[in-house]
């Protein structure tokens, strides 16, 4: 499987520069305003930048200036590199956006790069630069393979948002049945996945039932119908009744942790590399958080894991090497992975969550 390296980052957000190396559980800690929602935003940037979406992305989180550290007369320009572990060497990405006319951005640089074990330098291929949307997929329609590959990774690093619960959430409401291919970022389609999921592979569809079941014990069953126009809507059945509810009757706790089972207890090939979410505990029961970072432990074991928390009930289930603290710095966020032996002696009395909570790790407001 493709491992994602590290990320560079300059200039983004709170961000002034920033190299983080990636684990299989990459856990960030950190008070209000730290920045840890800014890690979390550059690869909602990323899922946009692969879909052809930047100019929309920039323009709606408050154009350019807002996505540059301290604006553009302090920070003209975003830098990012990421790198990827592949079979036979590494593959990159390399991009650096310019502050431009009408507060946007477009591309002053866009280069990919490959270095295949036992060669001394990587083969470079430049995307060249003045253009507003990523030129990877012109190179894609070109038959590069190098521009393929990176295509595929960066757009297989996906951002999880499930905060969204409200009347009016797409996931209350009803979605095309065929929408089945991914989970999408807000669960929109989450009733068409299941659907899908319980013809497809009817054990896997029984076990994430069977999850939710923990964490909502009056919780049944789905109960997943297709209309005549082939919507479909995520109703349910609760448990010593033949009354079908919907997914109005569910409360934002509940919801929100149907999502998490969901998305975590999919089949390999459905998840992505890297699966981001932001504050998965927002709304759960400290039982649910339990089974939830069980499941991200889980998924783990096969695919890359950033969620970011404040938590220190969350922060329990994890290793030391799990933990990235957040800080702001003056103007600026800083990363620190914690090292286990140097806090071998406080684990002996506390654990990670109320080490934390002491403020001896850092991740805390000064």
């Amino acid at each position: 499987m493709a491992k994602l390296n590290y990320i560079t980052i300059k200039g983004f957000r709170s961000i002034q520069e920033t190299r983080l190396t990636f684990r299989s559980l990459n856990v960030l800690i950190g008070a209000n305003g730290a920045g840890k929602s800014n890690l979390i935003a550059f690869f909602k940037l990323i899922n946009e930048l692969m879909g052809g979406r930047f100019q929309q992305y920039i323009g709606s989180t408050g154009r350019a200036t807002a996505n540059l550290h301290f604006g553009p007369k302090i920070t003209p320009q975003i830098e990012a590199e990421i790198q990827f572990e592949v079979k036979n060497g590494t593959n990159t990405y390399k991009m650096r956006l310019f502050h431009a006319a009408g507060d946007s951005m477009i591309f002053a640089e866009e280069k990919l790069f490959y270095h295949q074990e036992g060669y001394e330098k990587p083969k470079e291929i430049s995307l060249e630069s003045g253009h507003q949307e990523t030129r990877i997929v012109e190179a894609v329609e070109s038959k590069n393979e190098t521009a393929k590959a990176l295509h595929h990774l960066l757009n297989r690093c996906r951002v999880y948002h499930f905060h969204d619960t409200s009347s009016t959430a797409r996931i209350r409401q009803y979605c095309y049945v065929e929408d089945n291919r991914w989970l999408m970022p807000d669960a929109a389609n989450l009733a068409a996945v299941l659907y899908e999921l319980k013809s497809s592979n009817e054990m896997r569809y029984n076990r994430i039932v069977q999850t939710i079941r923990q964490v909502a014990p009056f919780f049944e069953d789905f109960s997943l119908e297709k209309t005549e126009s082939r919507d479909i809507i995520l109703n349910w059945r609760h448990r010593s009744s033949d009354l079908i509810f919907g997914p109005h009757q569910l409360s934002d706790g509940t919801l929100r942790a149907i999502c998490l089972i969901s998305l975590l207890l999919q089949p390999v090939e459905k998840l992505p590399y890297v699966i981001v979410v932001d504050e998965p505990e927002l709304g759960l029961h400290p039982y649910a958080l339990n089974v939830v970072a069980s499941l991200f432990q889980a998924a783990s074991r096969y695919r890359q894991v950033l969620v970011s928390t404040q938590s220190s009930t969350f922060v329990d289930y994890f290793e030391p090497e799990d933990i990235v603290t957040v800080e702001r710095n003056g103007k600026t966020t800083e990363f620190c992975r914690l090292e286990a032996e140097k806090l071998k002696a406080w684990l002996e009395d506390y654990s990670l969550g109320e080490i934390w909570e002491k403020n001896i790790i850092g991740g805390g407001p000064h």
